[in-house]
This record gives structure tokens, C-alpha cells and sequence, in this order.
């Protein structure tokens, strides 16, 4: 037997947070949540057993500072630690501290998280063990470099310039002709710097037409490692997802097979533990996929997986850290359903830009097919110094037109919400749309689209007008004729 957890520091905000600490609670293991001021008074404060103060509002000083988590972990009696995704999930220094400290990690080795952060490493070890990686140059440190190996290997425009150490969308400038070469490089070069304290960039071809589709897979200490099929994640905004389903269909059950033991292949090479993704570009036009890289922690999108599959990938991971032994095979893992996720952001629906304040009223979906993780409830504020997420609206069915029918359902008679702008208008607009529903989309969509999709919004519905009507007949009765009468 592995050793025991007898409390969980959450080592992360919002949503993330609280998703964790429903496991926790199933399981009856206490939580420790972490806040910063202007968090003092937010949902996973309150949902968790106790809670430390690491900081003010700047990342640096409360969330990414790695000392004040350890000393909360150690002054909250928590022997263990989840970092959930964003933040110090994928740092492996911090990975290894919590180690030090003598607490449990919950997540994959820090060697592990090294590795496969550094995209060079990444893309080196998917080329030594046969997985086919997306054309292109690793370390480049000047233009030059790129225009001979575009006329060497006869590459054409458009390319992407990307963050070596990246994600999350950030550090990425996609290039569409020569003139664009020198300012793309140093903004890529600058916006690495910025994220990431690291400004080594690679260069790769754009796969035009591409489509997002990746493995999920867990493994233990003992060798056993299963996936647990594919998501797609090919709508995005800004290079980062906004709507995600599992199955994928972009693919055919063979290219599925292929995709989900490739993922395997290469996760076994490393001697992957915990959960993690395995991240690939799928091209429509020619029918080929390629490597682009591994998310060593807990994905914002899992839980489309855990609908499709029955699992509960937080306890998978909470498990494997005790030193538990997977409790299945891969031929027990049978997906029945179809999921579909949507991420609301609190955003202006028509540029994207952030919409923070109070949100004076929420009325959460519900009904059958449906799960809801909030990271936020009427009252609270969304503060304008983290990312904007915090709602995952997922849908189920029998199939894909059943998960996108409740998701409709859900996001256009059961959401009320007051006081913010959120995507809400948008991603109904999207899972309406004809070539949405028919599965053909590519990363572009959004952009491709947005007029027509904005077009779609409803500006008000018939209940706001009824509303109205109310309140005028309610001042009449109260006040007798009015001015404007």
C-alpha cells in the first residue's frame, strides 16, 4: 500500500480550484485553499476546510510564488499539493520544492514536466521514437535562419514563430509573408520574455487548415499506461480553446486507434506518470497528424473525458500519488456518450476584450446532461488580474447532435447572468452554425466567421421585454398617468 493523504492544498484559484476539491470531498480529504486579497471573498475560499492569505493581487506575489505556497502548505498541516492547470502546474522547480518539503506532489515527476516543457526537448524525443512532428527549425536566433531553411526545405508562407518554453497560447506570431519576417521574430522573441523568462523560439510551418486533437492518458508508478481516448479542440480564440468535445469528428475509428497508441507510444518512452495530454495537429486536407506537444498537468477541458469514460481523472491523479496501481486495462476503458464543453469567460463576446466587476446575477444551468463547474457565484467579483474563466458549462449525450441540443438548451434558456459581458452570445452562436453542426472547422473558424456570428446574437429575448411590460403596468398602478404617456 502507498502512503496516505491526509490533506490537499490547492495550489490554485477559481475554477480549478474548486474542481479539485469536489474529488476531495468525495474522498473526505480536507482541503487547504489559497487566496490573494482580492480573492479573500471568492467561492473556493469558501468551499475549502481552511485557508491561507499568500499575497496581493499580482500573480508574482500570491499565486506563482512558490516559497509562500509551501509555507502555506506546511502551516495549514496539508501533506499533499494539486497545482490544477495555469500557474505552477507545469513548473517543475516548483514541482520539486513541494518534493523537498517532504509533501506529496500530485501531478507527474519534475524530470517529466522539464522535459516536456522545453518544446525542443518535446519535439526531439517524439522524433526518436517515430512520431511525426510538424515541419520546421528549433533554436533559431535570427531571421536569416528562416529564410534558409524555408528555401532549403522549400517551405511556404504563412509560418509560425513560437515560445520554446510556452503555452497557453501566448508567444506565438503567425507570419504571413517576408515583410512581416523581422517584427514577428522580435515580437515573439519579446512576448516569451514577458510569459515565460525565456526568449528562445522555434519555427514552424502553419498547417493552414488545422484541427486540435489530443490523448488523454494516465499511467502509475508501475508501468501501466492507458489513454483514455481524444478530445478536439479546434475552435479557439486568440490561439486558445473555447469550445471542446470528446469524441473527436474530424477522424474515423482507425486514425483513432493510430492517434491514441501513438500518444502512448511516445508516454511510455518518457515514463509518463499521473495524467497528461498529448497534444496533435490533425490536417483535414491531407489526412496527417503531427506531435506538437505534452501538457504534463490536469487539462481545463477533462472533464468532457470523465462524462465520456465514467473516470474521475482528479482521484486518477490523487491515486497514482499515493502510489495506488491504475485500477484498470486499456480494454476496459468503453466511452458511451458524447461531450461538449464551453468555456465562459467574463469578455465583451464581440472583440474579446475583459469584462470584469460584480456579477449581480447568476442563474445556473441545470437539468439532464448537464455539469457545471463554477468558479465564481451572485455576488462575487471577477477581478481584472487572472485569466477570465469562470464557468465550464458540459454537455452529454447519446451523440453529437443530442450533446449539442442540451448545450443548446443550456446556454440559451437556463443561463442568466448580470453585471459582466461574457462569451455566452458567441458560443451559442457557434454550436447554431450550420458547418458547426456538420463537424467541418478548422483553427481559423472564429476568425472566419465572426461577422456572421455576431450577427446571430440575440439582443434581448421575449422574457426581458415581458420585463419591461411588468414594470411599466407596476408605476402606473402605483403612480397613476405617467409624463411619457
Amino acid at each position: 500500500m502507498g502512503k496516505e493523504i491526509r490533506k490537499i492544498l490547492i495550489a490554485n484559484r477559481g475554477v480549478t480550484a474548486v474542481r479539485v476539491m469536489h474529488t476531495c470531498r468525495d474522498r473526505k480529504i480536507p482541503t487547504t485553499a489559497v487566496y490573494s486579497t482580492p480573492d479573500r471573498l471568492a467561492h473556493h475560499v469558501f468551499m475549502a476546510d481552511s485557508a491561507v492569505h499568500i499575497g496581493e493581487a499580482p500573480p508574482a506575489e500570491s499565486y506563482l510564488n512558490m516559497e509562500k505556497m509551501i509555507a502555506a502548505a506546511i502551516q495549514s498541516r496539508s501533506d499533499a499539493i494539486h497545482p490544477g492547470w495555469g500557474f505552477l502546474a507545469e513548473n517543475h522547480k516548483f514541482a520539486q520544492m513541494v518534493i523537498d518539503a517532504g509533501l506529496t506532489w500530485i501531478g507527474p515527476p519534475p524530470k517529466v514536466i522539464e522535459a516536456l516543457g522545453d518544446k525542443i526537448q518535446a519535439k526531439n524525443l517524439a522524433q526518436k521514437v517515430n512520431v511525426p512532428t510538424i515541419p520546421g527549425i528549433l533554436d533559431v536566433t535570427n531571421v536569416e535562419q528562416i529564410k534558409k531553411w524555408m528555401k532549403h526545405d522549400k517551405v511556404t508562407f504563412p509560418i509560425m514563430i513560437k515560445a520554446v518554453a510556452g503555452g497557453g497560447g501566448r508567444g506565438m506570431v503567425k507570419v504571413e509573408n517576408t515583410n512581416q519576417l523581422v517584427q514577428a521574430f522580435a515580437q515573439a522573441r519579446s512576448e516569451a520574455m514577458k510569459s515565460f523568462g525565456d526568449d528562445r523560439v522555434l519555427v514552424e510551418k502553419y498547417i493552414e487548415r488545422g484541427r486540435h486533437i489530443e490523448v488523454q492518458v494516465v499511467g502509475d508508478e508501475y508501468g501501466n499506461i492507458v489513454h483514455l481516448y481524444e478530445r478536439e479542440c479546434t475552435i479557439q480564440r486568440r490561439n486558445q480553446k473555447i469550445i471542446e468535445e470528446a469524441p473527436s469528428p474530424s477522424i474515423n475509428d482507425d486514425l483513432r486507434k493510430e492517434l491514441c497508441f501513438t500518444a502512448i507510444r511516445l508516454m511510455r518512452e518518457i515514463g509518463y506518470t499521473s495524467a497528461g495530454t498529448v497534444e496533435f495537429i490533425f490536417d483535414s486536407s491531407t489526412k496527417k497528424y503531427y506531435f506538437l506537444e505534452v501538457n504534463t498537468r490536469l487539462q481545463v477541458e477533462h472533464g468532457i473525458t470523465e462524462l465520456i469514460t465514467g473516470l474521475d481523472i482528479v482521484g486518477i491523479m490523487i491515486d497514482v500519488a499515493t502510489g495506488k496501481k491504475l485500477p484498470f486495462k486499456q480494454a476496459d476503458i468503453h466511452p458511451n456518450r458524447w461531450a461538449l464543453e464551453v468555456r465562459l469567460n467574463a469578455e465583451d463576446p464581440r472583440n474579446f476584450s475583459p469584462s470584469f466587476g460584480t456579477i449581480t446575477r447568476l442563474q445556473v444551468p441545470q437539468g439532464p446532461g448537464v455539469r457545471i463547474a463554477a468558479g465564481a457565484y451572485e455576488g462575487a467579483d471577477i477581478p481584472p488580474y487572472y485569466d477570465s474563466l469562470f464557468m465550464l458549462l458540459i454537455t452529454a449525450g447519446s451523440d453529437r447532435g443530442d450533446a449539442i441540443r442540451v448545450m443548446d438548451r443550456t446556454l440559451s434558456r437556463n443561463l442568466r447572468i448580470e453585471g459582466v459581458k461574457t462569451l455566452a452570445p458567441l458560443l451559442l452562436s457557434i454550436i447554431r452554425h450550420p458547418a458547426f453542426k456538420a463537424g467541418e472547422f478548422s483553427t481559423r473558424f472564429i476568425e472566419e466567421n465572426m461577422k456572421d456570428l455576431v450577427s446571430m446574437f440575440k439582443e434581448k429575448n421575449s422574457e426581458d421585454e415581458v420585463l419591461k411590460i411588468a414594470r411599466y403596468v407596476a408605476e402606473i398602478s402605483a403612480l397613476g398617468p405617467q409624463s411619457w404617456m
